[in-house]
């Protein structure tokens, strides 16, 4: 049982906390057991090291025979090293360390999508990895990142997902020229989300056909040169007296809606 917090192996997977870490190591952190489950189910392949205290193992024999199944050892820590490793303050008694896996562009294309998320500049980590979740929810094919959009192994990022990190393709780390230029040859409408865009309602009929959602940046939104990018701009009607919805709450209503557009 690992039981000092100051040991190297320890401070090794506490480090992953740090941007720096991950993108020199390729690593990143799960903390929880919803994270583990999801990563152990649909994708093993990925999950490194295993560290768990032993009530959370009894709690959770799922997560333990997951582990079996793929040839993970479960390391027992002690409480206060499960402390030490996470970013939570209550990490409920189980992290992991798995492999850094985004999907290349040209595979996501590959398939013939009909609904994509598009994050460009996205800052928020709780915004980017809701958004992964709502998209996973809608079932859209995949989530790209662009432009200065916040680590998506960021350990905020993983948790907000709750496991939808795991169920669908993410792309990161390329430009949004390439994305559009992509999506065109694939006769994907680029839509903006934009307060100064068009009526919702209005352009509701195009959603049935495969569209990409282009999402900027909580404050400022999308910079002209961006929203010049996309084939047109549609803003949500507010009824009631709020400025404006929560950038992850505007990115489910309009996945979804395009989701119910595409299914009807």
């Amino acid at each position: 049982m690992l039981e000092n917090p100051r040991s190297p192996r320890v401070r090794a997977v506490a480090k992953l906390t740090k941007r720096s870490a991950r993108q020199e190591s390729g690593l990143f952190l799960l903390e929880g057991p919803q994270a583990a489950r999801e990563a152990l189910r649909y994708r093993p392949d990925t999950v490194l090291e295993l560290f768990a205290t032993p009530t959370a193992i009894e709690r959770h024999d799922d997560i333990r025979a997951a582990a079996d199944e793929a040839g993970i050892e479960v390391v027992f820590t002690a409480e206060a090293v499960l402390d030490a490793m996470a970013d939570t303050v209550t990490p409920q008694g189980i992290v992991a360390v798995a492999r850094q896996s985004p999907t290349a562009l040209k595979d996501v294309f590959a398939d013939d999508p009909r609904l994509i998320a598009i994050c460009e500049e996205v800052r928020d980590p709780g915004n980017l990895g809701t958004i992964i979740r709502a998209a996973d929810a809608a079932g859209a094919d995949a989530v790209i990142l662009t432009g200065r959009t916040v680590d998506l192994y960021n350990p905020k990022v993983v948790r907000a997902t709750t496991g939808s990190l795991f169920h669908l393709p993410v792309v990161v780390g390329v430009e949004l020229a390439a994305v559009v230029e992509r999506a065109h040859a694939h006769g994907i409408r680029i839509i903006a989300a934009d307060v100064g865009g068009d009526d919702f309602l209005a352009s509701r009929a195009l959603l049935a056909e495969p569209t990409a959602w282009l999402f900027g940046n909580e404050a400022r939104g999308l910079e002209e040169e961006t929203l010049a990018q996309a084939d047109l701009a549609l803003r949500l009607p507010i009824y009631g007296s709020a400025e404006s919805l929560n950038l992850a709450t505007a990115a489910s209503v309009c996945l979804y809606e395009t989701a119910f557009a595409q299914r009807s």
